[in-house]
């Protein structure tokens, strides 16, 4: 089987969060993504938080202005990011769960819980030629829902699996993902994957067949720092290309 090429999706989230410990104009989060699309990124990712801990509304608009690769916009499913996302028109808008108090996006959202409302918002951002994914577990019962509700696209929650500690959890957490993305691809939903991955862990993931994106922030900044942005950023597409022909 010819696998195709991963894309990889570049989260430009805590070059803000650096800037905003300082409440000034640097790291600019812009700029990343400039470099990053010059090092190979396929897609530059931001998730809009309530709180606007991170990214701010004018990063994601300037950032639809200069961006030649796809942008992806992760938001809650709120009255108030809708109007946003209409405004900026992202190439897609991946709906993720938000707690104010989390340190980070902790699980993939409740579908079955939130359908109607889920509806109408990929209805409504679909009228205006807008992709939409949801972020959600691994769960066959999840997938099944977010084809009922019309998106194109699920992203994967994949922390568990990038968190385990033995072995034998690994390959539990993997072949859950793995079953997932079968799952998923037999109802013609795009295959994306993100939350906790790095050089490490993404190995055995990429070599799932029907996966065809990850989105990847944290470990990229974190890794940027020892042998600088642009380097980490081609680090992970010489990975995601080594691993998927393994």
């Amino acid at each position: 089987m010819m696998l195709t090429r991963i894309r990889l999706g570049v989260n430009v989230d805590h070059v803000a969060t650096l800037r905003e410990a300082r409440k000034i104009s640097e790291p600019d989060p812009v700029q990343a993504a400039i470099f990053a699309e010059q090092a190979g990124a396929d897609q530059i990712t931001v998730h809009l938080r309530e709180d606007r801990r991170h990214i701010q509304e004018r990063d994601v608009m300037l950032l639809r202005e200069v961006l030649h690769v796809p942008l992806n916009l992760e938001m809650a499913p709120t009255q108030e990011m809708v109007h946003f996302a209409l405004k900026v028109k992202p190439d897609i808008v991946t709906l993720v769960p938000e707690r104010r108090e989390e340190v980070t996006t902790e699980g993939g959202l409740d579908i079955s819980r939130n359908k109607d409302i889920l509806s109408r918002i990929t209805n409504h951002l679909g009228d205006a030629g807008i992709q939409t994914a949801v972020f959600i577990a691994p769960d066959l019962q999840q997938i099944k829902e977010a084809k009922r509700i019309g998106v194109s696209a699920i992203e994967l929650h994949t922390g568990e699996y990038a968190n385990t500690r033995t072995h034998a959890e690994r390959d539990r957490r993997l072949n859950i993902l793995k079953e997932a993305c079968r799952a998923a691809a037999r109802v013609s939903l795009q295959v994306h994957a993100g939350h906790g991955l790095n050089l490490h862990n993404i190995a055995l993931l990429a070599q799932i067949p029907e996966l065809e994106e990850v989105n990847i922030g944290h470990s990229i900044v974190g890794r940027a720092i020892f042998v600088g942005f642009t380097k980490a950023i081609q680090e992970m597409r010489t990975a995601l290309d080594l691993y998927r022909h393994t």
